[in-house]
């Protein structure tokens, strides 16, 4: 008796098609992965730009050190859940007067409910955040103190959009987030170098 021979399956080229397949889809596939805090950099000044003269009373210091704690202008201990009311307190003061900022083409703020205090901010345009860190503080708390600022700015946005058009700030066109965010209440913060 003869002896049949088995048919043999030629698979070098379904081993070159699933390799280009595989190429294939990591090439093409994407990874959004969006970490990270978002912060638009300041574009490059021109070194002959003298800077502003800035009011003591216009900036609103925070210090995080290495252990932690937080300092806020350079004589209070804070939580980082008290942050975000004291942050909102001083932008929305609203102490300065028409004779004080008419230098700056501002007028009075009407729409701040603040204290009126002529010791802290002038206005909400006036009113610098300045966050100082340690290179030793904790991401965690960098990034609690960070979100606790932003913040602010937030529920500020938000009470004046309410209050305003009777919706919250994230409903609002665009037109609309856009006066609120240049205008009313525009998110100034500075970020010192972290201290040795």
């Amino acid at each position: 008796m003869a002896r049949r021979e088995t048919p043999e399956i030629n698979a070098g080229s379904m081993a070159d098609i699933a390799f280009l397949l595989l190429i294939f889809f990591l090439v093409t596939t994407t990874m959004d992965i969006d970490t990270g805090i978002s912060r638009k950099l300041p574009e490059k000044q021109d070194p002959n730009v003298v800077p502003p003269i800035l009011k003591e009373k216009n900036v609103f210091e925070v210090n995080v050190n290495r252990n932690d704690d937080i300092l806020v202008e350079g004589d209070t201990y804070m939580q980082v859940k008290d942050l975000r009311e004291a942050a909102m307190k001083f932008i929305d003061n609203g102490g300065g007067t028409n004779a004080d900022l008419q230098k700056d083409k501002l007028t009075a703020c009407t729409w701040c409910e603040g204290d009126k205090n002529p010791a802290s901010s002038d206005h909400p345009k006036k009113a610098i955040i300045s966050l100082q860190s340690d290179r030793g503080t904790s991401y965690a708390m960098y990034i609690s103190v960070q979100n606790e600022l932003v913040g602010a700015y937030t529920d500020l946005r938000n009470r004046y959009a309410n209050k305003k058009f009777g919706k919250d700030f994230k409903k609002l066109k665009v037109a609309e987030q856009k006066e609120i965010q240049t205008n009313i209440y525009p998110q100034i913060i500075s970020e010192a170098e972290p201290t040795k």
